[in-house]
This record gives structure tokens, sequence and C-alpha cells, in this order.
């Protein structure tokens, strides 16, 4: 019988954020090397970042970050 692979190095953590105005983004993928994911702020801070990253190449705004889950690990 084959044995699961277990994953020590995680690349990313992956969360779900909602919006002020109501949308949400799933699996958004933050990297473990540059942020510390226990962090919440520091997590808010990529993601924003990230999203004016995005609003600058398509020229659609992201409203204000209302709140970030992490995406339970399977």
């Amino acid at each position: 019988m084959a044995r699961k692979k277990l994953v020590t190095d995680v690349a990313f953590i992956q969360f779900n954020v909602l919006y002020q105005d109501g949308s949400q983004t799933s699996n958004r993928k933050v990297p473990t090397a540059s942020v510390d994911v226990t962090d919440e702020d520091a997590v808010q801070a990529f993601i924003e970042a990230d999203d004016r990253r995005i609003a600058a190449l398509s020229g659609n705004p992201r409203g204000p970050v209302k709140t970030i889950t992490r995406v339970n690990a399977r």
C-alpha cells in the first residue's frame, strides 16, 4: 500500500479575503518566505499590495479588505 508524502516545506499559505463591498476572493496565495503568516497585519499588507499591483495592470481597483481567514490545510 502506498503511503502519502508528508509536505514539510510549504511555499504558500492560502487565505480567503472578504472585501468591504461584499466581494470575496478565495485561495489567495501568500508566500511563507517573504511574509510572517502568523502576523495578520503583515498578511493583510501583502494582499493589499498585491491588489494594488493587479489593479495597476488591469485598471480595476479593489475595495478595502474587511476580513482575512486562513484556508484550512487538507
